[in-house]
């Protein structure tokens, strides 16, 4: 029986590795479409903004007490990994607690600091469930915001619930052992009660021993094969930033946030008649396109940006354009844009790794034109964003395309336009007249 159960173990563990490993092939493929980008300038200005950002969650504090609870969240999913380890070691091995003779009296204490994180991710995963389901954060609420509704807010209390289950699959698993122990059953290594499952052990004393040993073989298998399950649900999950969120940081722009940057065939265009020397111009049409009209229009750090948003709402509740009751709302940009990434990665796995073209684009399909003209480009967004992601990046290339490829802009745009060529500023007179005004 004991062999069946490690057989069975090894093979879920490799399969959902298999399926995870699998998963995020296809989503690297699907962010490799987009253009290519180099930053890779100053990593030691990178490697800080990671420690800061990412693992430090530095913007996260901006909001003091959200910011500490996503800490322990973040905390207890890090460290308590640890025990993971020793959970997986026993499943493959067959063992029980592997770890305990090795540490000796360290166990209990790693163990006992493992039981406080896994309070504190509890204590938080109710206090996030309350802000959105009791007391009604108002950037949270699928009523106020359109994109929330559906699958992103059934994600969000998913995640949730997951995590107080496997919490407390976790103090039942102790309890249980902490139990057995006392009863000196065979193979339960005595390292005593911990210091949150011990109070799960008054309302299991009564069990017999026989049901304990399953209740506890069950609390172990399902705290185990419920994380290696939310491991593979995470990839098509907002919470794909546990992983995304370190390399966004790092490949994240150390410009102004206020800095566009130019588009390189109209820069080309400009030194020629400027009569600048250039390099040749060996672009093809398609890269010759001004802005976005889909994903892979898009620089790969646009598509990394999209997979790394955590659907906060900072960025939509600092919009000055959506506190006005305009259509625009940044959060929604960023998951519109990984929705159609996803479409597109769906049609590489149904085409064995090769794009074809569906008919669809990110421009009209998902990002509507009135979204892209209600932007004001204030920044808002990228300042309020904890990992600095930049939905602006990709409202701006819309715009371009919208503007320069389709010409389609409204008239007073086109006014402003046509007197910025022909006059060099946005009014309607001769530029020798543009002092007159101080002769009077």
């Amino acid at each position: 029986m004991h062999i069946f159960l490690q057989v069975l173990f090894i093979l879920v563990l490799f399969g959902l590795g298999y399926l995870v490993t699998q998963r995020f092939k296809l989503i690297i493929s699907t962010i490799q479409l987009a253009k290519a980008v180099e930053l890779n300038d100053r990593p030691s200005e990178r490697w800080k903004r990671v420690f800061l950002l990412a693992f430090g969650q530095k913007k996260m504090f901006q909001k003091p007490l959200v910011g500490v609870f996503h800490f322990l969240i973040y905390l207890g999913f890090v460290l308590i990994n640890i025990e993971i380890l020793e959970i997986v070691i026993d499943g493959i091995l067959g063992t029980h607690r592997i770890f305990a003779p090795l540490l000796g009296s360290i166990y209990p204490v790693l163990l006992n600091f493992f039981e406080l994180l896994s309070l504190g991710v509890f204590v938080a995963c109710v206090v996030f469930f309350l802000r959105r389901g009791v007391i009604h954060v108002q950037r949270l609420q699928p009523g106020a915001h359109r994109e929330l509704k559906g699958f992103p807010i059934r994600d969000a209390y998913t995640i949730l619930a997951i995590e107080c289950i496997l919490m407390l699959a976790l103090w039942t698993m102790n309890a249980s052992d902490a139990i057995l122990q006392e009863r000196q059953v065979e193979h339960f290594e005595p390292v005593g009660a911990f210091v949150v499952s011990q109070h799960f052990m008054p309302i299991l004393s009564s069990l017999s021993t026989p049901i304990l040993l399953i209740l506890e073989r069950v609390a172990w298998w399902f705290h185990i094969l419920g994380i290696l399950g939310f491991a593979f649900y995470v990839t098509y999950s907002k919470h794909l930033h546990i992983f995304f969120a370190f390399p966004a940081a790092y490949f994240s722009s150390l410009e102004p946030s206020s800095k566009m940057g130019n588009m390189p065939s109209v820069t080309h265009e400009v030194k020629l008649m400027l009569g600048q020397p250039v390099e040749p111009n060996t672009a093809t049409p398609d890269q010759m396109r001004f802005g976005a009209k889909d994903v892979m229009d898009l620089t790969w750090k646009n598509a990394l940006d999209a997979y790394s948003c955590t659907e906060c709402g900072r960025c939509t509740e600092q919009c000055p354009a959506n506190q006005t009751g305009r259509a625009l709302s940044p959060r929604k940009i960023m998951m519109d844009t990984r929705d159609r990434l996803e479409e597109v990665g769906k049609g590489l796995a149904k085409n064995k790794g090769k794009w074809v073209e569906d008919g669809k684009s990110l421009l009209g399909d998902y990002i509507s034109a009135e979204e892209l003209r209600a932007c004001t480009t204030c920044q808002a967004c990228v300042e309020a964003c904890p990992m600095e992601l930049s939905p602006l990046n990709i409202i701006l290339a819309l715009r371009r395309y919208q503007i320069m490829e389709q010409s389609d802009a409204p008239a007073a745009w086109n006014s402003m336009f046509s007197n910025i060529e022909t006059n060099q500023a946005p009014w309607k007179f001769n530029p020798s007249d543009r002092l007159n005004w101080a002769k009077s």
